[in-house]
This record gives C-alpha cells, structure tokens and sequence, in this order.
C-alpha cells in the first residue's frame, strides 16, 4: 500500500504571538515520532549576506531575510518520505555552537515561523493554515522581555527595532494572511481551548489515515 503523505500544517502570527507556545503543546501531546517540528529561523540568511539600510541597520524582519525556497526545497524532500539535515541558526550569537538538525518524515509536519504563507510553493503544501492572534500591546511586552533575556538587548534598543521594522513588516507581510488561514488562534489571555480543538483536528486527520485491519 502505498504510504500516506505527511500532513503538513503551518503556523504563523506576529512576533511574540506565542506560536512557541502552541508549539510546545503540539509536540508534548504528539511526540516526535508523530510530529517534525521546522523552524522557519532555522532558514534566515547570514547578516554578511543581507543588506543594510542608509543606518547600517538589517531588516531581519523582511521576507528576504529568509531563505522561503531552501525550505520550500527541505519540505518537498520530506513529502517523498526522505530526511534533510539543516544547521542550526544561532541569531548570531557568537557564544552559541551551531548544532547540525535532522529532521526526518512524520505523520504530521509543521512549519512555523513569520513567513510560512508567503512562499507561493511552501503555501500550496499546507493542509492546514493557523494564524496566532496577539494584540499589538502584548506582542510588543512578550519581545522586550524576550529581547532583553535571550539576546541582551536595551529596551531602547528593541523599541527602536519595533517601530522601525516589526510593525510595518507585519503589517504588510504577516497580518494580510490572517483571513486566508484555516484556524485564528487568540492568545490576549489564554489559547488552551483553541490549543484542544487543534490537536483533535489533528488527531482525526492522522487516524483517518491508518488503513483498517483486514
């Protein structure tokens, strides 16, 4: 019997929506075996390879910041049932080692990251679209801290950035794809429910690919 393809899910939302959140969830109740997680971070071009802008500043927050036809690529090689290895993207910390990632075919394949919908071939792949819904205020809270514990940057620092390039990026590239997407996900408050409803849309879709026993 030939084997089912995987299924391919995608989830985006602004930055400090939780998706990281949502993921965690998904794979503590799938597991490994059932579920291959891809960060899209994983893809971001090296900073020696980007362009600056009239201040020397990158725009990490752009599309092109991010290498969409190298994962598209990665994702079509999981869809034939082989496994791709990627290294790790480190956000230039020269204090971390980047590791070299495995990622291997599963029952369901998720993709998550602020671009996942604008890749034209990565969009036709997905089953299932998911939007994380954040207000901007909340978004804006979870990446100063954020911001601030993990990469050590001022708070002037990532207001500067936020304004700068977080928000119109969002706007133009993130926020468009919201009504286009399967599932909006709120998370002002909590997203337990919705985290439930997600996981037994997709419980339901990998069982009803098991083929009965004859």
């Amino acid at each position: 019997m030939k084997k089912q393809k995987p299924y391919f899910v995608g989830i985006s939302g602004g930055s400090g929506s939780g998706k990281t959140t949502l993921l965690r969830q998904l794979v503590k109740y799938f597991g490994a075996e059932k579920l291959t997680l891809i960060s899209q971070d994983n893809y971001y071009i090296s900073k020696d390879d980007l362009p600056r802008d009239l201040d020397g500043e990158i725009n990490f927050d752009h599309p092109s910041a991010i290498d969409l036809d190298a994962m598209a690529k990665d994702l079509h090689t999981l869809m034939q049932g082989k496994q791709f290895e990627l290294q790790e993207y480190t956000f230039n910390n020269p204090e971390l080692d980047s590791k070299t990632l495995v990622f291997k075919p599963s029952e369901i394949i998720v993709i998550e990251g602020l671009f996942v919908f604008n890749h034209p071939q990565v969009n036709e792949m997905l089953d299932l679209k998911v939007f994380v819904e954040t207000s901007p205020h909340l978004r804006l809270s979870r990446r100063i801290k954020r911001d601030a514990r993990e990469r050590g940057y001022s708070l002037d620092e990532v207001l500067s950035y936020y304004e700068r390039f977080v928000v119109p990026m969002y706007k133009e590239f993130i926020e468009p794809f919201r009504t286009k997407c399967d599932i909006v996900i709120p998370n002002d408050k909590h997203m337990e429910v919705a985290t439930k409803v997600l996981i037994h849309h997709l419980d339901a879709e990998i069982n009803a690919n098991v083929p009965a026993v004859k």
